[in-house]
């Protein structure tokens, strides 16, 4: 598994009086009552809502959230397969709805993508982009998903290590020494994981936080499962809907994960797809008039200029002012650069960059960017998105190529991009190595034809991590367009909703707010 890479407030109740002929599916109906097949200290919990405090390094770091925000924990089974056994708590946080008591929808619950992202620090960070949901009568409700920051979170390394690791790495070994010193490095990854979160590994699957989905809808209150799922959402958004298609409410799936299991396809898919959003920062870059380009006005030149800048950076890293003496190594050089493809917003900080580095010799920008993309903070302690992106991917597929298996296909991803090919590349290892066998996982489905309310995907044509071709591709999985209608955006950026374009943001917060579903092919 070389490189496994690719990153007081005021009460509401939920059980407030509304007229039976306006109460959507999704609205609360009273206390949670038995769930079929858990014990009953787990169906009729109640969720002891209190002020929030400030996320934990776990989670990513930060100042409270405000007198708007409400955490909980829920308890679930730690293995389904034995649910009077062991259990683990879920990380809750939530914000009651604005609207009169008559017209609460009920809860609106987010999962922001990872697999490894916390949801209990990212949803107040786009409260904003929410707020025509909240006032309409959603409460806002998102959680830390299990494996990942207070959610029996996997933690496999220190954040020392972590660092000390990340400067040793010079880019793609591709010596003998080199790649002897790869795999040892793996092993002792894989080891740290089973000394420090062994007992949750073979328990972190999608299915399994699907499941948990489930019971937090019950205890909620709620009849169905109203879900705005985003990236690796639409993934565990399209699993609940196959294990539980009785109870899907009004669900939006933006920025859809391809579905297909050839580990192959889906890498050259994010190749091409973070290839494409390079190109088109670099047309825009050598387009702008306030001032020359740091990569130049040729496009192709300035892919080129970035290809010879990381090769030299395994050579030479880059100084910076981190108190910790650390440098850009090419590895954190690349990570700070994919960061700023996500958006076209940041594109911006990605020219600042390279017009630093390539002009000043500092690596400062990029290294900022680095260590925002990988969840570390200014004491060097790192949230555990990518343990927990590892282990989620591996308790669902614990499949990988050989490094020479991967190997012999650098050459095909080199030439879909010169900049990201070789890296991609080891995202082919997958979950070599991992200590959950695959006896042990669950790999996750899509099909949900009977799915009690369709599921609205959402994808944009020029989306670098989870390209537009893979939304057609879990359209058909989950049951085609009657059940999953397609409203695609011809844009720019990961997610498609916070990108703030008024045709999108309307035609989903009517079909959240109102039940108005886009036809299938609809284009904003």
């Amino acid at each position: 598994m070389a490189a496994v890479a690719l990153l007081a407030a005021t009460a509401c109740t939920n059980d407030l009086a509304m007229p039976q002929d306006s109460r959507p599916s999704g609205s609360a109906a009273g206390p949670a009552g038995s769930y079929d097949g858990l014990p009953d200290t787990i169906g009729r919990q109640e969720l002891s809502w209190e002020t929030c405090e400030a996320p934990t390094p776990l989670q990513g770091t930060g100042t409270a959230p405000g007198e708007d925000w409400e955490c909980a924990t829920l308890t679930v089974p730690l293995d389904y397969e034995d649910p009077d056994g062991g259990t683990i708590g879920i990380a809750l946080i939530r914000a009651a709805t604005t609207a009169p008591a008559g017209e609460r929808l009920g809860s609106l619950v987010f999962n922001f993508g990872g697999p490894g992202g916390s949801g209990v620090y990212t949803l107040p960070q786009f409260a904003e982009e929410y707020r025509e949901l909240r006032d309409g009568g959603y409460d806002l409700v998102s959680f830390d998903p299990r494996g990942v920051g207070e959610s029996a979170g996997v933690v496999c390394l220190d954040g020392e290590t972590v660092d000390a690791w990340a400067q040793e790495d010079s880019g793609d070994p591709d010596t003998a020494a080199e790649l002897a010193e790869a795999e040892e490095r793996d092993a002792e990854y894989v080891a740290a994981c089973q000394e420090n979160s062994g007992d949750v590994l073979p328990h972190v699957s999608t299915t399994d936080a699907a499941r948990d989905m489930d019971v937090l809808r019950h205890v909620l209150g709620d009849e169905r499962l109203n879900y705005f799922g985003i990236s690796y959402g639409t993934q565990l958004g399209a699993v609940y809907a196959h294990l539980f298609p009785g109870s899907v409410g009004r669900t939006v799936l933006d920025a859809v994960v391809d579905p297909s299991p050839d580990v192959l396809e889906q890498v050259r898919l994010q190749t091409e797809g973070f290839q494409l959003a390079l190109e088109h920062y670099l047309e825009d870059c050598a387009a702008e008039e306030d001032g020359p380009c740091p990569t130049g006005t040729d496009p192709a030149g300035g892919q080129q200029e970035m290809a010879a800048f990381l090769d030299g950076l395994e050579d030479g890293p880059l100084p910076t002012s981190d108190p910790d003496g650390r440098e850009l190594t090419a590895d954190l050089a690349m990570t700070g650069i994919i960061a700023t493809l996500y958006s076209e917003e940041s594109w911006e900080y990605l020219t600042m960059a390279l017009e630093e580095a390539l002009s000043l010799g500092s690596g400062d920008t990029l290294l900022f960017l680095a260590d925002f993309y990988n969840g570390r903070d200014a004491q060097g302690r790192y949230s555990n998105q990518n343990d927990a992106f590892t282990a989620i991917q591996c308790a669902d597929d614990p499949s990988g190529m050989s490094v020479e298996e991967a190997r012999s296909h650098e050459d095909e991803l080199v030439a879909l991009s010169p900049v990201f090919g070789a890296d991609m590349m080891w995202g082919l290892t997958g979950c070599d190595g991992w200590p959950v066998p695959a006896s042990e996982t669950e790999r996750p489905r899509y099909d949900a034809p009977d799915a009690a309310s369709p599921l609205l995907l959402v994808a944009t044509t020029g989306d670098p991590a989870t390209p537009y071709a893979g939304a057609a591709r879990m359209q058909e999985a989950i049951g085609g367009p009657e059940v999953a209608p397609l409203l695609s955006f011809d844009g720019e950026g990961h997610s498609a909703y916070t990108s703030g374009d008024d045709c999108v943001v309307s035609a989903v917060d009517a079909h959240l707010l109102e039940g108005a579903v886009p036809d299938d092919g609809t284009r904003c």
